[in-house]
């Protein structure tokens, strides 16, 4: 599913461009299952729905960094993929050098705005 329709999902809900309040996060760690809650009680929504929703706007961020895209969500942050060089490394248990293989992985970084929301 292309992110235009995600966002025309996103837009028949009529979000806008208010936040959805978490009333129902109560714990130190939210997960998805709070999102999807949250998402439902704040739009009327079943939670069958909201998981839904969920699963696509994640589904299509996972999808955009395979293909190597920038992922960036406004007053959130960005995603993107970092590749790292391979390098001799070594076992911490044997001391054994072992080489270490080149890799890819996801980097976060913290928009201005939650830096500062954060900073409160």
């Amino acid at each position: 599913m292309s992110a235009g329709l995600i966002l025309a999902l996103i837009n028949n809900l009529d979000l806008g461009h208010r936040y959805i309040i978490l009333g129902t996060y109560k714990g130190e760690t939210l997960n998805k299952s709070d999102l999807v809650e949250a998402l439902s009680e704040s739009e009327n929504l079943t939670k069958t729905k909201a998981e839904e929703v969920v699963d696509l706007v994640f589904s299509e961020m996972t999808n955009a960094l395979v293909t190597g895209d920038r992922v960036e969500i406004r007053g959130l942050g960005s995603f993107k993929v970092k590749s790292y060089d391979g390098y001799r490394g070594r076992n911490p248990k044997t001391g054994e050098q072992i080489k270490v293989k080149p890799k890819k992985l996801p980097f976060f970084k913290c928009g201005k705005e939650l830096k500062e929301r954060v900073d409160k």
